[in-house]
């Protein structure tokens, strides 16, 4: 950069649902260097990398990158300083996965924000329980190695979504925050509360199928949360 000029940002920093979820999807598998500039996102999926920088507005090319032990993934990486700057403001920084603790997000975002982070760390499962036959048991999870934001996470989930979750320390230094039957529900019908919402295409289809199942087992229920069908 020349002296004097100003830095010239490559995403436009504007709250969106789209923009919101592609800060879900850094917090989650991103990276910012220690250069002060650079941004990288990385993922096994390359579906999550081309919507990340379809959220973004980003031309950048997605390359392959191999581990030291071979295993390959998708990575974009792009300079802009501003964006940097403003990730760094709202709770993210280089070697976030152990140390963040929170994130700046406005409260009508919230759900896109989490949707991003789901696709990027979380999961779901579902299956017939081998006791009690007819039970069907459904379990939503997020992932972090900072339980301070795991902790963070499940008190902002209490407030916009009214659940409770369990923290599982079983598998340290990861932490595991679940919820299990309506609370899992809950959280799905906040995370895709509209049909086109971007998100994983296969994530978002393992849970329709769990929904369907949950809603014919309630007689319909469930059916008010229209963006469970795909």
């Amino acid at each position: 950069m020349k002296p004097g000029s100003k830095p010239k940002g490559a995403v436009r920093i504007r709250w969106s649902l789209e923009f919101a979820y592609a800060i879900g999807l850094l917090t989650a598998d991103g990276c910012l260097s220690k250069d002060g500039r650079h941004i990288d996102l990385t993922s096994v999926d390359k579906a999550q990398v081309i919507l990340f920088k379809e959220c973004l507005g980003i031309k950048t090319k997605v390359s392959k990158k191999y581990s030291g032990i071979g295993n390959m993934a998708y990575h974009v990486q792009f300079s802009d300083v501003l964006f940097y700057r403003f990730l760094m403001s709202i709770g993210l920084s280089p070697a976030k996965s152990k140390t963040i603790k929170s994130v700046s997000i406005p409260e009508e975002y919230f759900f896109d924000f989490l949707r991003g982070y789901f696709d990027g760390d979380g999961c779901s499962y579902s299956f017939y329980d081998s006791v009690f036959k007819k039970s069907f048991r459904f379990y939503i999870s997020f992932a972090s190695a900072s339980l301070s934001y795991i902790q963070w996470l499940r008190n902002r989930l209490e407030r916009e979504a009214k659940v409770k979750g369990h923290l599982d320390l079983s598998r340290l230094p990861y932490v595991q925050l679940k919820y299990a039957k309506k609370e899992a529900v809950r959280i799905c019908a906040g995370m895709y509360y509209k049909k086109g919402v971007p998100c994983l295409r296969r994530k978002h289809l393992k849970i329709s199928q769990s929904m369907r199942i949950i809603e014919q087992r309630r007689g319909g229920e469930t059916g008010r949360h229209a963006s469970f069908r795909s």
